[in-house]
């Protein structure tokens, strides 16, 4: 009995050290690796530009259907990349894509990066900090994130609809489109279709983060997984970029009209008249959500290397850090 009191005594010493030993919460917080606006920067233009490069010929064949009353069709849609590449050679399929990334790395960089600040900010709001978000918090960080990155980021995107509906000879480079824009038509025009875009970006970012945060959420209830394996990540962003993209499609069309009025020789201007235009030429289904089944194909497949491409990222940044904090 004695030896084990002895024992027990003799611990304590030993007990009381690991305990001073242990640092202060606030210098535990401090050796925590911190998630940084710069690596949400970061994670967000390769995740863009891994994405785009991917679908890049699908994307420039959606658009030339998008901007002419020719009818779409699979066949027609493959009939186009081939001609394409016998005439242009297989680059011929990326042409504007040079473009697509100058626009697509920075504005998928400030939709992610805006994204997790606007959850952070609505999770203090509603008192989820650190938490998932109800619903409706969801749809609203991933609607802001959209609506901020398309502001920041419009003339770009109308300098690669541009390039992706015309010859190389018409616009040498995404500089070129700029010049050439402003000097003929005015610099307003590089804001054309800029309403549509935003009227299509409210649902459709909303919507797509709002449908992958859930199905992750409810993974994680379902799993006890804290994280999916990648393959489901994909699985996840394709079903939300499948019912993002057609909730907001025929907007989609309708800047794309907008945007390539002046090189196409339509008058589009109002979101209204292009849509009755649209409509009485080529009918609603026909016209307004022509290339839809196309975007069905390209779509998931980019949202869901985006998002999956982001979050991977995200961890191996994570994973970094932790190193460099654990070395020092």
């Amino acid at each position: 009995m004695a030896h084990g009191v002895n024992n027990h005594q003799s611990s304590l010493p030993v007990a009381q050290a690991t305990v001073l030993a242990l640092p202060p919460s606030s210098q535990a917080k401090d050796l925590r690796p911190r998630w940084t606006v710069l690596d949400s920067l970061l994670c967000g233009a390769f995740a863009g530009a891994v994405a785009k490069t991917v679908i890049a010929p699908l994307d420039r064949t959606k658009i030339i259907f998008q901007v002419s009353s020719k009818r779409f069709s699979a066949k027609e849609a493959f009939r186009l990349i081939y001609c394409t590449y016998m005439k242009e050679g297989l680059l011929g399929l990326w042409r504007g894509n040079s473009a697509t990334m100058v626009r697509v790395m920075p504005y998928a960089a400030l939709q992610f990066c805006s994204h997790d600040q606007y959850k952070k900010l609505l999770g203090s709001y509603y008192g989820y900090q650190g938490k998932a978000l109800p619903p409706f918090p969801r749809f609203l960080a991933g609607s802001l994130a959209g609506t901020t990155a398309a502001m920041l980021t419009y003339p770009l995107d109308m300098a690669r609809a541009r390039m992706a509906v015309t010859a190389r000879e018409m616009y040498s480079n995404i500089m070129h489109v700029f010049v050439r824009i402003s000097q003929e038509e005015g610099i307003r025009t590089l804001y054309r279709g800029f309403t549509p875009t935003i009227m299509g970006v409210i649902p459709y970012a909303g919507i797509t983060f709002f449908t992958y945060e859930t199905l992750k959420k409810l993974h994680t209830e379902q799993t006890k997984r804290p994280q999916p394996y990648p393959h489901e990540r994909l699985a996840f962003g394709a079903c939300a970029g499948l019912i993002g993209q057609s909730a907001s499609y025929p907007l989609d069309v309708v800047r794309r009209r907008m945007q390539t009025a002046g090189v196409t020789g339509s008058s589009y201007s109002t979101i209204l008249g292009t849509m009755r235009e649209i409509i009485t030429q080529e009918g609603v289904v026909r016209g307004l959500y022509k290339g839809l089944s196309m975007n069905w194909i390209k779509g998931p497949i980019a949202v869901g290397m985006s998002l999956t491409t982001f979050d991977i990222t995200h961890s191996l940044l994570l994973k970094l850090h932790q190193i460099g904090y654990s070395a020092h």
